[in-house]
């Protein structure tokens, strides 16, 4: 047998998907540090170093893959570049506190331009009361690429990950969603439409709400507080950037258990109910695989509905169930269908 007939069989990260190759690459990773209280698998790490837990995330952003700047400003990519990364401390009931920036950039942006990107993460920190403390600048040969870590605290007993769903529980989602992927489906249309035809100008009136959700989210540091102040820790917490299907099917996942939730309690706004019927998208597909909300999945006790009915902006759209009874969308009609990781998945083909 020759060399060339030992190889490896080869293995397409188009077969796996970003989840797989996760699951794949880290399978056999295990902390070693008394240190290392949660590694890979929840929104961000969690370390004690005596005191508060200490929370790390970090997100990888690549210009044609995660942002467009035919129609991104580099202001509101800067701020939404620092934003998302403060959802994943909030998704944990923390608080960001310290951010480094990494970028590489070509020499196709000035000076200038990477000014109005700082601008845009500086506000966000600003306004969440976070310190940009560091990183680091290197040349690309092509594109624009960020790399940005956020570190956060959390009191020890206040801690949430994504594994503590059970039975019985409900499931809660702030806000409304499906409204950022609306957003982009309008920002790529006016696109063509200019590569068409550039003299022809954006339709982009009366959008104004969904290109926000897509442009400038915001992390909902306001439902922790609302949370903290109600009493309530959830059994569970994830933040919503790759819709709300495949958020579901993670806690499950950590958690061992089944869900059931009704399409007719997932929030959506009636600017999103408009487009989705001019872009003929059912408005539940919007949501469950839209991504991009950045709202706060998250699971309480049934024991706490009464506490968690009243507080403002937060939908109680199911329950958890059994590991044997499945993981269904429950629809108008009262069909179960399924649940299926179907929206923004990396390196699937």
């Amino acid at each position: 047998m020759s060399i060339l007939d030992s190889r490896p069989s080869r293995t397409e990260l188009s077969e796996l998907g970003e989840f797989g190759l996760i699951d794949r690459l880290t399978t056999d990773i295990q902390p070693s540090l008394s240190s290392t209280i949660k590694g890979i698998g929840d929104d961000a790490a969690v370390l004690d170093y005596g005191g508060k837990l200490i929370l790390i995330t970090k997100d990888l952003l690549n210009e044609g893959v995660h942002f467009d700047l035919s129609y991104t400003p580099l202001r509101h990519l800067g701020y939404k570049a620092a934003v998302v990364n403060f959802s994943d401390i909030y998704a944990m009931n923390g608080q960001p506190r310290q951010m480094v920036v990494g970028i590489s950039v070509s020499n196709r942006f000035s000076v200038e331009a990477l000014e109005e990107f700082y601008d845009g993460l500086k506000m966000a920190c600003n306004k969440y009361g976070v310190d940009l403390v560091g990183g680091d600048t290197t040349s690309s040969r092509g594109g624009f690429f960020i790399s940005i870590t956020v570190i956060g605290e959390v009191e020890r007993d206040k801690v949430v990950y994504r594994s503590g769903a059970r039975p019985n529980d409900l499931i809660c989602v702030s806000g409304d969603l499906g409204a950022a992927y609306m957003g982009l489906l309008v920002l790529e249309r006016e696109k063509k439409a200019f590569l068409a035809n550039p003299a022809v100008q954006p339709e982009l009136e009366g959008n104004d709400y969904v290109l926000e959700r897509q442009l400038k989210p915001e992390a909902r540091r306001d439902v922790i507080r609302l949370l903290n102040d109600a009493g309530i820790v959830p059994t569970s917490m994830i933040d919503i950037s790759d819709g709300l299907a495949s958020e579901l099917l993670h806690i499950c996942k950590q958690s061992g258990t089944g869900c059931a939730v009704y399409e007719e309690k997932i929030p959506i706004d009636p600017a999103t109910l408009l487009l989705c019927e001019e872009f003929k998208i059912i408005p539940s597909i919007a949501a469950l695989n839209g991504g991009e909300d950045y709202e706060l999945l998250f699971t309480v006790p049934l024991s706490e509905y009464e506490k968690i009915k009243g507080l403002p902006g937060i939908s109680v759209i199911g329950h958890i169930t059994e590991a044997s009874e499945g993981k269904y969308l429950i629809t108008n009609d009262r069909k179960q269908i399924p649940l299926q990781a179907q929206g923004w998945n990396h390196m699937r083909s």
